[in-house]
């Protein structure tokens, strides 16, 4: 499924069988909130209506941007990384890690599909190469993610990438995926 050398080092760009993972820049973060095709031009895919939730414009503007702007280069688990279905050549969805490693060796994850590609495993595909890539990644013990309850899909995704709920606070369910011990 994962290309296990991503296509290049710097940054990595991650590929699966039918997609291309990639975290953005800085600069194409700024682009991605611009109205218009300005990051699908600059990533050379095919422009496709996407609307810019008010929950993600937020994060962008309060923890992403200025996270990757404060990383000093080591950004990967601060910015947006961005889905394209490879024979399309069209941005599908986007992911994030809410930053690094905790003490306990921990990483958020969040996610989204754009309504026109949901329910074609795009994201399973897509959160299975990242998740790969993180547990490689030296800290990373163990992988979270948050979801409301009613949110059957997520759900889904995450149980087919090997997560287990733990907790449940109000209508929110919390899921962990544990790094395999190597022998």
């Amino acid at each position: 499924m994962l290309n296990p050398h991503a296509i290049s080092t710097d940054p990595p760009m991650l590929q699966t069988e039918r997609l291309l993972i990639r975290p953005l820049s800085y600069r194409q973060l700024l682009l991605y909130v611009r109205p218009g095709p300005a990051l699908e031009h600059d990533l050379g895919v095919k422009p496709h209506p996407r609307t810019l939730p008010d929950e993600l414009r937020e994060a962008l503007e309060q923890v992403i941007l200025p996270g990757v702007a404060q990383s000093g280069g080591h950004y990967l688990f601060s910015t947006l990384w961005t889905i394209i279905e490879r024979t399309g050549h069209v941005m599908v969805g986007d992911l994030c890690f809410k930053g690094p490693p905790n003490e306990q060796g921990e990483i958020e994850v969040g996610y989204g599909t754009y309504p026109d590609f949901q329910n074609k495993g795009y994201m399973t595909e897509a959160l299975g190469a990242v998740i790969q890539w993180a547990m490689h990644q030296p800290g990373v013990k163990a992988v979270l993610a948050e979801t409301e309850k009613d949110n059957l899909p997520s759900h889904k995704t995450l149980l087919k990438n090997g997560f287990a709920a733990y907790q449940e606070v109000d209508q929110m369910i919390w899921w962990r995926l544990v790094k395999p011990l190597i022998a």
